[in-house]
């Protein structure tokens, strides 16, 4: 298994968010988490990626106990194994498209060429070849996510996590990310894991999970 949760548990106050929750994603697997909001769907994406830590379980990415980790060693992991895709793009308006999605393999050490050629070869990827040097201003929100989703690979992580990706865009906006995702998933057989209220996402994922008041329900 490339990512392995097992009796996450956690509460914000008296307010129990998620409970004894388990779960696994293999290489390759697109998997959507789902349900109601409040059901605790973003809480358990944000576990899951290290970004919050559970009051109870553990949780391993390609072998490594990441809840043993800490501080810089943590970041240091996140950086390397994990990217993120959120609904809002999160792209720094100062930089252009290849500039954005450099950045994390500068921060996690790479040289400028190499990590000018690996964002060139993703913006390719994701069908921005001729956008490198355009600011996020002079881009649509589609392309933006598409910048977004390449910055998200740029150092090859084990798995890559989605919080609501498409909840800005137009149905047909909505429909090309969601067949960018797979295109990414055959081309790099990368492992996806993507919360979303948007059932035709859901659907066309390899498995779907729904979340009901802090535990699996079906």
């Amino acid at each position: 298994m490339v990512i392995q949760a097992e009796h996450i548990g956690k509460s914000f106050g008296a307010l129990e968010v998620l409970r004894d929750v388990d779960f696994s994603a293999q290489a390759g697997e697109v998997v959507a988490i789902v349900g109601a909001s409040g059901a605790g769907k973003s809480t358990l994406l944000q576990i899951l990626g290290t970004l919050l830590t559970p009051d109870s379980g553990t949780l391993s990415i390609e072998g490594t106990a990441v809840t043993a980790l800490s501080g810089k060693a943590l970041s240091a992991f996140r950086n390397r194994h994990i990217g993120f895709v959120f609904q809002a793009h999160h792209l720094l308006p100062e930089f252009t498209a290849l500039e954005n999605v450099m950045i994390p393999a500068l921060i996690g050490g790479k040289g400028s060429r190499e990590a000018r050629s690996r964002a060139e070869e993703l913006l390719e990827t994701v069908g921005l070849g001729q956008r490198f040097t355009h600011k996020p201003s002079e881009l649509s929100g589609g392309e933006q996510q598409r910048v977004a989703i390449a910055r998200a690979l740029i150092n090859k992580p084990s798995i890559l996590f989605a919080d609501e990706p498409t909840g800005n865009l137009d149905t047909r906006t909505k429909e090309e990310i969601h067949r960018l995702f797979f295109d990414v998933r055959k081309q790099l057989n990368q492992t996806i894991v993507i919360v979303t209220h948007d059932a035709g996402l859901a659907q066309i994922c390899d498995r779907t999970c729904t979340l009901q008041d802090g535990a699996w329900v079906g």
